[in-house]
């Protein structure tokens, strides 16, 4: 890890205005995320984390405040700016894997690289290939996400978050539909980019699931209540190690 920062949020407050209501989501959250770090944000429902996620994630700005992304302020983009961020910059995983159905893996994780003009279609197929390769798919390329288990579609779906080499991972609930055996192979997955030298968010309700990750941040009230450094970081592979042997 090196001290670049490649998140800053100073002071982020977002309101929504709900009928004649004022929603406070988020009430002046200020961080920062070096380079390779591997952070958790948790907190309940209405914590401020959802919206905490889409400010992140380019997919939303704040009210008040700012929020830098690899030294640019992302309020100074309009629409298309943000979209090519998005693009370029953040890879996301997501809860419900959102892979095309009746698509190949090899084509789910090509899909990014359709919107960046730097690549010729035989560049795309091979950064494609080594991406599912990176995540133990290689023998699966060609499969359709309807004849694959949610452990391989979620690691296509973390192959194509990678595929663009983007600055930061952006991984929401990422293990939330996925069994206990299943969502510790995709945190030694996670574990492994992070010692890759990734920088990786990883939002959670889940405790157990953020003491695989090197610091952690909770939010109650649209406020950080906690941030720090975790001390004991749990080896997701000992923990899958440790699961009863399943009976074939």
């Amino acid at each position: 890890m090196n001290d670049r920062s490649i998140i800053r949020l100073e002071n982020i407050k977002r309101y929504f205005q709900v009928g004649e209501e004022t929603v406070h989501a988020l009430r002046g959250v200020s961080f920062s995320i070096k380079e390779g770090e591997f952070v958790s944000i948790m907190g309940a429902s209405g914590s401020g984390k959802s919206t905490l996620l889409n400010l992140l994630g380019c997919l939303d700005t704040p009210t008040e405040g700012e929020y830098f992304l690899d030294n640019i302020p992302v309020s100074s983009m309009g629409k298309n700016e943000r979209s090519t961020i998005r693009n370029r910059k953040i890879g996301f995983i997501f809860q419900s894997y959102n892979l095309l159905p009746k698509t190949t893996a090899l084509e789910n994780v090509e899909l990014p690289l359709l919107y960046n003009p730097a690549f010729n279609m035989k560049e795309r197929h091979e950064k494609a290939k080594k991406a599912l390769e990176a995540v133990g798919l290689s023998d699966r390329l060609n499969h359709k996400s309807n004849q694959m288990s949610g452990g391989q579609q979620q690691r296509v779906a973390i192959a194509r978050a990678l595929v663009n080499d983007p600055v930061l991972i952006l991984a929401d609930e990422a293990t939330g539909n996925l069994d206990t055996r299943t969502a510790f192979e995709i945190m030694i997955l996670l574990q492994e980019l992070h010692r890759d030298g990734r920088t990786i968010i990883f939002v959670t309700h889940n405790p157990e699931l953020a003491a695989f990750t090197s610091r952690n941040i909770v939010l109650r009230d649209g406020k950080i209540i906690k941030d720090g450094l975790n001390e004991h970081i749990e080896s997701a592979q000992k923990m899958l190690d440790s699961l009863p042997k399943q009976e074939d």
